[in-house]
């Protein structure tokens, strides 16, 4: 995920403080793995570098000075542009997962007992996203079935190599 996008894409609405932004990104993006502070205003400053947002006011407070950041013409065509690209698809193909499989049987290791727990660990997750999606609002229950998608096609994929097992066994050690 782009922070610089998602950030100036929030900015469309109107100006805000970079709490004001780190806190609307946690709330809509964040769920697990919320902004940092230092992340929010590292980034802010970059963007204001780079002429895509500008500082509307400055506010004195008890601490430290609090920016009140606009985007910028600039900013709102490089959103739009951001919008306009797809995301590049991500193929696996050469994944840890299957790294270990090969090491497994090269080794003498058991690469049943490897996907087995994975496909355990597969399961476990799947569970918990699943009771997440189930009190979760829509955005919750999107992102949810997104990440339920893969790991069903990481299971058939478990699957598949469990079921391939010897066959892969006697290519990797020739």
């Amino acid at each position: 995920m782009s922070i610089g996008h998602t950030l100036l894409g929030l900015l469309e609405s109107g100006p805000r403080h970079g709490y004001d932004l780190k806190r609307a990104f946690d709330e809509r993006f964040g769920h697990d793995r919320p902004l940092h502070y230092g992340q929010v205003y590292s980034t802010m400053a970059r963007l204001l570098k780079n002429g895509l947002v500008e500082v509307e006011g400055i506010e004195p407070g008890a601490g430290p000075e609090r920016k009140r950041y606009a985007i910028t013409d600039a900013g709102l065509t490089d959103v739009e542009t951001w919008l306009a690209q797809p995301e590049k698809a991500e193929p696996y193909l050469q994944t840890t997962l299957y790294t270990k499989v090969v090491l497994a049987l090269l080794t003498g290791r058991s690469a049943v007992d490897l996907l087995d727990t994975q496909r355990a660990e597969h399961l476990r997750l799947m569970r918990e996203l699943t009771r997440r999606k189930s009190s979760g609002d829509l955005a919750d229950q999107l992102i949810c079935d997104h990440a339920l998608f893969h790991l069903e096609a990481d299971l058939r994929w478990l699957e598949l190599t469990a079921a391939r097992l010897d066959q892969l066994a006697t290519e990797v050690r020739k």
